[in-house]
């Protein structure tokens, strides 16, 4: 479905019409007046014009769906943004009020005039209260006011905008790649190599002055035949556990029937639980590609699983002005999580350097790229991850790989932790 933002005009009277039935506005005290609406139609257009608000009609698929805007106010004394919505009848529970949301989200984000965004939702407004608890706000409370000749109880939610703010913090591990030997105190080189062998899953890499190259050659093997085909990868990791040959028991289960076909040390190596994990790294362009940063569960507990994926870039999203960049949390086997995961467009060369980053904590992972904020999770994972650094060959549609394209290679400045704040 195409969801988009038309900007409040002059000829939208009867969509505020629309939404003035007693169904619409069960939340909210009722419905207007006719002269309130025509009051109100003026107000959205002078705010417009005047920039103190920014009001849109939500089209889904060429028609009209609802409306969604963002207007200046103050928060508890901090200057914020505070956004609304509605969406007809007919379009409910279809996506278009979450996809309206994130494009307002989106679009607040980039001027970066203001670091806050608050909702005020009427407490028994059920859908209201859950989009926005999807889209990363956070519940701060709530009271009752005033409204319609009656009272409005309502719940506040709050999303921080602000960017990565990284002064006064000391990281507590800040790898350059620069040593001329990768450090296997902090780096397992080897892609989960229980579910094949240390052997297929040796990473290939260099190490230099402008930090780690790790590289997808022509003589790279499939890694794991057996359980994912042609996909080919060079990695390292900084965890590893996994039960004895034959058992089903092993980090990162991605698909159904996995089982142990090398027995693997255990390795406690980097094992960050809370605070700020970042890399700064540059993506490969080619339709085959895909470079990431995505720490796991060290899954001491099968179920201790989750994954952050800090960035995810395939090759063929990049184009000539810039490129989608994956960010989210997936659950994988914690029945605990659900799966909040999406593409952003960031503009720029993604091949050159970029900073990706979460900061996480017990209330939830905010994600930035080049320390600007791009997306929030309201979970809780509550466990040590083991980081996952990679670039992957992925088969061709053809099954012929690109050889002449080789070696496909992911260039890493550094990876850094910052503990959490005290």
């Amino acid at each position: 479905m195409d969801v988009s933002l038309v900007a409040w005009g002059p000829g939208d009277l009867p969509e505020l019409e629309r939404a003035n039935t007693p169904e619409m506005t069960a939340f909210l005290g009722g419905p207007e007046s006719a002269q309130q609406l025509v009051e109100r139609q003026e107000r959205y257009l002078r705010l417009n014009a005047s920039g103190e608000a920014h009001m849109f009609r939500i089209d889904a698929d060429g028609q009209s769906a609802g409306g969604i805007g963002w207007w200046q106010v103050d928060h508890d004394g901090v200057p914020a943004y505070e956004t609304g919505w509605h969406v007809y009848p007919e379009w409910q529970g279809r996506g278009v009020a979450k996809a309206a949301l994130r494009e307002v989200i989106r679009r607040i984000a980039a001027t970066g005039d203001r670091d806050l965004l608050v909702a005020y939702p009427g407490a028994e407004n059920g859908a209201s209260n859950a989009l926005c608890r999807t889209a990363g706000f956070s519940r701060r409370g709530g009271g009752t006011m005033p409204w319609r000749g009656g009272e409005l109880t309502f719940h506040t939610w709050v999303l921080d905008l602000s960017p990565l703010d990284l002064d006064g913090r000391v990281a507590d591990f800040d790898e350059r790649f620069d040593g001329g030997v990768l450090d296997e105190t902090s780096w397992w080189p080897h892609y989960l190599p229980h579910w094949s062998s240390r052997e297929r899953t040796a990473a290939r890499y260099e190490l230099g002055p402008a930090g780690l190259e790790l590289r997808i050659e022509e003589t790279t093997p499939a890694w794991s035949p057996e359980f994912d085909g042609g996909v080919r990868v060079s990695h390292l990791q900084t965890g590893q556990l996994s039960g004895p040959v034959g058992s089903g028991r092993g980090q990162h289960r991605f698909r159904e029937g996995l089982v142990v076909r090398e027995a693997q040390p255990e390795r406690r190596l980097l094992l960050p639980r809370f605070g700020v994990i970042e890399v700064r790294m540059a993506a490969v362009r080619h339709p085959a590609a895909m470079v990431a940063l995505w720490p796991i569960g060290f899954e001491e507990e099968p179920e201790q699983s989750g994954e952050i994926c800090i960035a995810e870039i395939f090759g063929a999203d990049l184009d000539e002005s810039g490129g989608w960049v994956g960010v989210g949390l997936k659950p994988q086997h914690d029945p605990r999580l659900h799966e909040d995961f999406e593409k952003v467009r960031v503009e720029g060369d993604l091949t050159e350097f970029h900073d990706y980053a979460v900061e996480w904590s017990a209330d939830g992972i905010r994600f930035f790229i080049d320390h600007r904020w791009v997306k929030t999770v309201a979970q809780r994972i509550d466990y040590p991850v083991q980081l996952m650094l990679d670039v992957y060959e992925l088969p061709s549609a053809g099954g012929v790989r690109d050889i002449a394209a080789l070696p496909h290679v992911l260039r890493v400045e550094r990876v850094r932790t910052f503990p959490p704040r005290g």
